[in-house]
């Protein structure tokens, strides 16, 4: 019988500090030791799933194969483990509660009284073990969002203690923490840290490992001090965790300190000696690429105050350097937000500085008329163009307004009463949006996409029928396919089940692509998603 092990990463001082990369680096590192890894992201908040949160205020909205809208962190696993992360392995607070007072409706506690304690941690222990039991892992790590001490994650921690409490040599916890470095002491300073364990020791927890994040490496004296106030068995269990260029390098920071051997060992484990040498070889390609490329990345996600938001569209950021850097490539991103566009038309010039844009995903009317704009110059200057989602349906819409002149073309989601919705309502959604129900309602997950031979993206894909994910509420009209494919705009992908438009591609223009989907969601580091490596390659061309 398969004896699953767990690791729980908790953070201390700050949100933010790294603990979705510290666990899926940890994963990363011992699936390169032979272990089949499988991880947990636990979210504190209310919210059932992602899907309804602002992207600037929360970041990224993730989609799993199965459908799921979850946490950014996700994509980090399926990155680091390349394999794919399903809805099991997804826990909020809204959905432990909803299936508690589900239970209880259905009688499930045959009449008990049902609270708080211990009826919240024990589904959450349930759910937990499920996730192992569904993915026959060896080792779940299991991350929990936030910060020890915060009200909102003490049920969560309650279950850690109950499952540490029922098994102690299957259960581990590491404190990923923060160590600041005041700028009028210029030294780094542990006592957050330590009253971060004094936090996560009042829950009834405490941590095996520190991972010990700052701007510099942790010296000796520090790790030292940490070990002993901390209670940990040695400073070898303190790992130091500074800034590095790439998140992708933190797997083999942490096999220089033989945290492998010392996870191994607290949680007896068994590693294969000879390491699997795949990550080795994509760092190799990582540090190796020289050639710059840029690309401008024009969105309406970006702003929250006096900053650059980044996390709202992180799984494009990386889906762009795995392919950049396979093709020896080193990508230059500017941050474009179409609003300035609309502010100053003349402004769209300057994106012939760039070897390649990018249009992402998005929701909502505003900064759409700028991206227009912006498609328009792309389309007619034969700048290498690839639209995600809303991406490639307002490519679909400027066609209709500039090639075919259909004056007012627009999108069903901003211009209802458009004479020409060139982007129309997905009729399975129609009465969700009557109704204002939009908490998962969307096409959501994977779907399959039939691509037409000898075309661009199927010389790319070497396949004539995919997968992919999808996250929308909108479809492109079938209405105007005819008339717009007349005028030279491809449509080389459909969905068989129910004949909707997935890839659009323009022939006569060197890398002019648009798709239904988000192909960023299953690019990975190992294997670079096929539509960004056209991209890149369409870039070094111009560039040249």
């Amino acid at each position: 019988m398969l004896r699953t092990k767990y690791l729980f990463v908790v953070g201390g001082v700050l949100s933010g500090v790294g603990k979705g990369i510290t666990a899926a680096s940890i994963g990363r590192m011992l699936a390169n030791r032979g272990l089949k890894v499988s991880a947990i992201k636990i979210d504190p908040y209310i919210n059932v799933d992602a899907g309804t949160m602002n992207p600037v205020e929360h970041g990224e909205v993730f989609v799993t194969d199965d459908g799921d809208e979850t946490d950014q962190d996700i994509g980090n696993y399926e990155r680091f483990l390349d394999t794919d992360i399903t809805s099991v392995n997804y826990l909020t607070t809204g959905r432990v509660y909803q299936s508690v007072i589900q239970k209880e409706r259905s009688m499930k506690y045959r009449g008990h009284c049902v609270q708080v304690v211990p009826h919240i941690p024990l589904e959450v222990v349930e759910r937990i073990k499920a996730a192992a039991a569904a993915t026959r892992a060896q080792l779940v790590i299991v991350e929990v969002g936030g910060t020890v001490g915060e009200y909102e994650n003490i049920l969560f921690l309650e279950a850690a203690r109950m499952m540490k409490l029922a098994t102690p040599d299957d259960v581990g916890f590491v404190l990923v923490s923060y160590l600041p470095i005041p700028s009028h002491l210029g030294e780094m300073k542990t006592k957050p840290t330590q009253h971060a364990v004094r936090a996560l020791n009042n829950s009834g927890v405490q941590p095996d490992f520190i991972v010990a994040r700052g701007k510099d490496e942790l010296d000796k004296p520090r790790r030292e001090k940490l070990a002993y106030f901390c209670s940990l068995r040695s400073e070898d269990d303190v790992i130091a965790a500074p800034d590095v260029g790439s998140i992708y390098e933190v797997p083999a920071l942490f096999e220089r300190q033989h945290f492998p051997e010392l996870l191994a060992k607290r949680l007896k484990l068994r590693l294969r000696d000879k390491k699997n040498r795949q990550w080795h070889h994509f760092l190799q390609r990582l540090h190796g690429a020289a050639t710059p490329v840029k690309i401008a990345v024009v969105g309406k996600y970006f702003g929250s105050g006096n900053y650059t938001l980044a996390d709202s569209y992180i799984s494009v950021i990386e889906a762009i350097k795995h392919a950049a850097w396979s093709l020896g490539a080193r990508p230059e991103l500017t941050w474009i937000d179409s609003e300035e566009f609309e502010a100053n038309s003349g402004r769209v010039r300057e994106l012939k500085n760039y070897q390649a844009v990018i249009v992402p995903g998005g929701f909502g009317t505003r900064g759409i008329e700028g991206i227009i704009s912006a498609i328009k110059f792309i389309r007619e200057q034969s700048i290498p163009y690839l639209g995600l989602c809303y991406g490639m349906q307002l490519a679909c819409i400027e066609f209709a307004r500039h090639v075919l002149h259909f004056e007012g073309a627009h999108t069903v989601e901003c211009r209802p009463d458009s004479p020409y919705l060139v982007i129309n309502v997905n009729p399975a959604q129609a009465k969700n949006i009557r109704e204002d129900r939009y908490g998962g309602t969307m096409r959501l997950g994977a779907y399959r996409c039939q691509l037409k031979p000898k075309t661009k993206v199927q010389k790319l894909y070497r396949a004539t029928e995919v997968s992919e994910r999808h996250r929308h509420r909108y479809e492109f009209n079938n209405d105007f396919r005819t008339k717009m494919e007349e005028a030279g705009f491809g449509v080389v992908g459909v969905n068989p089940e129910a004949n909707l438009v997935e890839i659009i591609e323009l022939a006569n223009h060197p890398y002019f692509v648009g798709t239904q989907f988000h192909p960023e969601f299953k690019s990975r580091p190992l294997h670079p998603h096929p539509l960004f490596v056209g991209l890149i390659k369409a870039a070094l061309v111009r560039q040249q």
